[in-house]
């Protein structure tokens, strides 16, 4: 069972152990638009290859990590849970999902920066955050 923490968890966290790795899965794209000063970027779809040596995907960081305190970061936290217990399943002891994701990180008024290293403006990862859909991806009520 993957466990999770939410973002004023991790701001406590972030303060008491400078050695937690923030592992980001979401798209290149999305990582540069706004992201958690620290993290570190692997997409999820190149998640099992970049936690193992021998591939050009290889992070050596991520895969000397199996023993350090993890957290993974996705946009909602949907797909870091399902990420973080695939890296369990690979031998890393102490993983973490951040529940409710970046939106979260951003709802609970927490600083980020775009791939620049500039702070993000409240308002704009509000609007960024905010989901633009489509009448076609709308439910049928």
């Amino acid at each position: 069972m993957v466990g999770e923490l939410f973002p004023w968890d991790l701001e406590e966290e972030l303060q008491e152990n400078p050695d937690l790795l923030l592992l980001d899965i979401r798209e290149p794209y999305e990582f540069d638009a706004m992201r958690i000063k620290g993290a570190i970027n692997v997409p999820r779809g190149i998640l099992e290859t970049a936690c193992d040596y021998d591939y050009e995907e290889t992070l050596p960081e991520l895969v000397e990590a199996r023993e350090r305190d993890i957290v993974v970061i996705c946009r909602s936290g949907k797909r870091s849970v399902l990420a973080a217990d695939i890296m369990q399943q690979m031998g890393y002891l102490k993983v973490r999902s951040l529940k409710t994701g970046m939106r979260g990180w951003s709802d609970y008024e927490q600083e980020m920066i775009d791939g620049n290293g500039n702070l993000i403006d409240e308002d704009a990862a509000i609007d960024y955050f905010t989901p633009k859909l489509r009448p076609e991806q709308l439910s049928k009520k």
